[in-house]
């Protein structure tokens, strides 16, 4: 008898991991490193130091939160288009490793963490949480009718600085609102070319991005000056907040990070865009964190 309550708490166990490690591979769990160390580089810049323990705790929960509930959304508005098209069509949902109801309920906890976690950092953090919550909600019906949308998919992201900013000051500042537009443009630039994966199934299905408005050699030069915007804000940031030279470094870096990803991937051989928006991103992100981090630690 005792063996067999064994057996069944064991199985039980094994199939609470099976659902957890489900949920992680949905929303791509993994992928929270492309959005975080812009947080970290915003809350510290708006503390012009180190922030307060609880302030770097809020942030991060509010942050991962914040990307879980955009993430888990846009599995469940998508599911329909995801199970339609060959690339995604394994995805949890369109393969049934995952229920709407278990993606609901994971959207819903998102939300009230991040409504919790902003709540403890500050009133403006409050405030502003439904609208950033609504905003990454929304943004992946945009698909359906402009090819905006990898513009709007930049912003979605953007919003970790600036969210991090106010965390910390509690107060709306120019600043953050420059480093949320380079969030956005680096963003937007790898989104478009990440998409150009999907343009034959776009313009089959009526779906829309900047690859299936204007072809994909115009996609690459759209990425390229998006980067370079983003690049240029980098370095205005970095001039108009008197950084030190650490950050300028690691603002040539991330020049260079951006510029190979053009020698990963061409209009003409697209096979590897997956690697380039995954290690070319996670290097970006990253750089910018050590740059502001070290930028710090000399002053």
């Amino acid at each position: 008898m005792g063996s067999v309550r064994n057996l069944k708490l064991s199985g039980g166990l094994v199939s609470v991991i099976k659902k957890v490690e489900f949920f992680l591979g949905a929303v791509r769990f993994q992928e929270t490193i492309f959005a975080l160390p812009f947080a970290y580089s915003g809350m510290l810049l708006a503390a012009d130091g180190f922030p307060t323990w609880g302030q770097f705790l809020w942030i991060t929960v509010a942050m991962v939160s914040a990307r879980t509930l955009g993430m888990s959304a846009n599995r469940l508005i998508d599911r329909h288009i995801d199970a339609r098209n060959p690339r995604t069509a394994m995805r949890h949902l369109p393969a049934g490793l995952l229920r709407v109801s278990d993606m609901t309920v994971l959207s819903f906890v998102s939300l009230v963490i991040f409504l919790f976690a902003a709540a403890m950092l500050n009133s403006l953090a409050l405030i502003l949480a439904p609208i950033a919550a609504v905003y990454l909600i929304i943004y992946p019906f945009t698909k359906r009718f402009t090819w905006l949308a990898n513009l709007f998919l930049g912003w979605a992201l953007a919003i970790a600085p600036f969210g991090a900013w106010i965390g910390v000051r509690g107060s709306f500042d120019l600043e953050p609102l420059l480093l949320s537009f380079t969030v956005a443009m680096w963003a937007g630039s790898s989104d478009i070319l990440y998409h150009i994966q999907d343009v034959e199934y776009y313009i089959a299905h009526g779906l829309h991005s900047v690859a299936q408005r204007f072809g994909v050699v115009a996609s690459f030069i759209w990425a390229l000056v998006l980067d370079v915007i983003a690049a240029v804000c980098l370095v205005v940031l970095g001039l108009w907040m008197s950084l030190s030279y650490p950050y300028f470094i690691g603002c040539v870096v991330v020049t260079i990070f951006l510029l190979y990803k053009y020698r990963m991937v061409s209009p003409s051989d697209t096979a590897s865009l997956g690697l380039a928006f995954f290690r070319i991103n996670a290097y970006v992100s990253t750089t910018v964190f050590l740059g502001t981090l070290a930028a710090i630690l000399v002053d």
